[in-house]
């Protein structure tokens, strides 16, 4: 078998000749054994993909697993609009929203069980968290590993504390290794990427390789259509490098990608890489061996900095390079989500200066700024807390929907599938009362919310909730039913204004203006050369546009095309 062998030849590259062969003796019955039915894909993507992020318990209701309640909401609001759920991390965990798994089998009985989770598969598409980088520091796998269980002895990196790490990349201010207590007496130091709560897994044993397989191919079989890849840039780890995207982490996402390719190629993988874009879209490959979609982590940032100074030449250039090779490819779009708006992504595209005016302005809306440890020894802001209504709304524009919806509409109008987080579709506000009680940062865009208040709130046409969430939605039903907003439909980055963000999307049978005025200012503009005909329409409101010369209003977005 052709591709059998091609599983073969990566596990090789990676462990070597002899410890690969090892690896596929272990990891080949999981593959055959497979039982989920093989489905086949016409294609990956199409202009009906939607995503909404969120936790499992973000709507809570007295009596109900919020499992339950989350899928109530989602069957009257968001079916036929929203393709696919992704649900953050569900399962048992001590610590960091989710992200520390002490069990990666198990929903997390507060959210109710598999039964609720598998009745979203009725309505929606699935996408689940792999959390693929570490596990929690109390959960069974580790015990194990501290009592030297057989298959668990090798499941964590010991280090000599002594050892020069300078040359790795840290993602936060904190230590790389923690100190433990094995059960015989032994005292190591283990490397903890994110926290001394979560444990780096050790891929160089075979053993790990094969749980976590077996963990990839239980949630294909939980329905998952698309696997999020956890914190996978830091995966391998080889002292004296700076472990972060190695080749040994490209050839893992490589055999994932092949193994999926085998047992369920219908299933996509997203990698989760909050890097500068050149490193980021080195995760697709050559286009058809790693990952389908990738985050646009530079999207949320840019788009915020673009708001704050009213310019959108920034983003205008830096949107011309998001054409891509192939069209088994496409990004995932995005601006809010469970974590903050990181920085590092705009490196090499703003200066220093300009990043750092940004934390200030979050800073002045009522966020938090949290920093990472650079290898001088310096601390440089890496993400920005706060929601991304509360960022794009200052106080003296908290009224103004309009410029929040104007930023979605950008988001929407890219090549690429777009996904939004729960919070900014429902409005909501930075959560200043949960950072109190957490001590966390990122806290302040994690507020779980009563459903029935939000209900309230939703039914109230005044409110600022439902002023945000049935506008997002039409936008949202308009733009699933567009050809040219397929994620592979050509693209042109228009320079009309340097205020106004303009974009052509073209498929074979439709072509669409989408213009945005980021200003507080009405502008005039003309798209002369631009359109094929004199009149367009906005495919959100039915106006008719004289293209010869026209206003947008502040934070006016328009999708035009054709008239007739």
């Amino acid at each position: 078998m052709e591709a059998m062998n091609d599983v073969k030849n990566l596990l090789s590259r990676i462990y070597g000749e002899e410890t690969g062969a090892r690896a596929l003796d272990r990891i080949r019955p999981l593959i055959e054994n497979s039982d989920k039915e093989v489905r086949h894909k016409k294609e990956y993507f199409s202009q009906a993909d939607v995503v909404l992020i969120t936790y499992g318990d973000t709507l809570k209701k007295t009596g109900e697993a919020p499992l339950h309640t989350l899928h109530n909401f989602a069957k009257k609001h968001l079916k036929d609009i929203i393709s696919t759920i992704h649900f953050l991390p569900f399962f048992p965990f001590s610590s960091d929203d989710g992200f520390s798994v002490m069990d990666f089998f198990a929903i997390n009985p507060d959210l109710g069980s598999w039964e609720h989770l598998l009745k979203f598969e009725e309505d929606f598409g699935l996408m689940f968290d792999f959390v693929i980088n570490h596990f929690s520091a109390k959960g069974q796998w580790f015990e194990s590993y501290r009592e030297g269980k057989n298959g668990y002895r090798e499941f964590a990196i010991e280090v000599d504390p002594y050892t020069d790490l300078s040359m790795v990349t840290r993602p936060r201010s904190l230590p790389l290794l923690t100190e433990f207590q094995k059960s015989d007496g032994q005292t190591v130091h283990l490397w903890t990427t994110f926290s001394e709560d979560q444990i780096d897994f050790n891929y160089k044993s075979l053993d790990v390789l094969e749980k976590m397989i077996e963990v990839l191919l239980f949630y294909v079989g939980q329905g998952a259509t698309i696997l999020r890849l956890d914190a996978i840039a830091y995966l391998w780890k080889e002292i004296g490098t700076n472990c972060i995207h190695l080749n040994q982490t490209h050839d893992m996402v490589k055999l994932f990608r092949k193994i999926l390719d085998i047992v369920a190629p219908d299933v996509m993988l997203i990698t989760e890489t909050n890097v500068p874009h050149s490193e980021n879209i080195s995760y697709f490959g050559d286009g058809r061996n790693e990952a389908q979609m990738v985050y646009n982590f530079t999207l949320p940032p840019l788009l915020f900095y673009s708001f704050a100074k009213e310019d959108a030449r920034v983003l205008s250039s830096w949107a011309k390079g998001l054409h891509l090779e192939s069209d088994s490819t496409t990004f995932f779009n995005f601006t809010a989500s469970h974590d903050g708006i990181g920085v590092r992504p705009l490196e090499g595209i703003l200066p220093r200066r300009e990043i750092d005016a940004l934390a200030e302005i979050v800073k002045a809306n009522g966020g938090q700024v949290s920093y990472k440890r650079n290898p001088d020894g310096s601390d440089s802001p890496y993400e920005l807390n706060i929601t991304y209504v509360d960022a794009i709304l200052a106080d003296k524009d908290a009224s103004r929907m309009d410029k929040f919806l104007a930023s979605q509409a950008i988001q929407y109008a890219l090549p690429g599938v777009p996904a939004t987080y729960i919070h900014s579709l429902l409005g909501s506000r930075n959560w200043l009362e949960g950072v109190k009680q957490t001590g966390r940062a990122r806290t302040i865009n994690r507020e779980k919310l009563q459903a029935e208040d939000v209900g309230s709130e939703l039914n109230d046409p005044d409110s600022f909730r439902s002023k945000i969430f049935f506008p997002y939605l039409n936008l949202i039903k308009t733009r699933v039913k567009q050809e040219a907003f397929h994620p592979s439909a050509r693209f042109e980055i228009l320079d009309i204004n340097p205020r106004i963000f303009a974009i052509k999307r073209q498929s074979e049978e439709q072509t669409i203006v989408a213009l945005t005025n980021i200003s507080s200012k009405p502008l005039s503009t003309s798209l002369s050369g631009s359109a094929e005909t004199d009149q367009l329409a906005d495919l959100l409101t039915g106006e008719a546009f004289n293209t010869d010369s026209f206003e947008l209003k502040p934070y006016q977005f328009v999708w035009l095309s054709d008239a007739r």
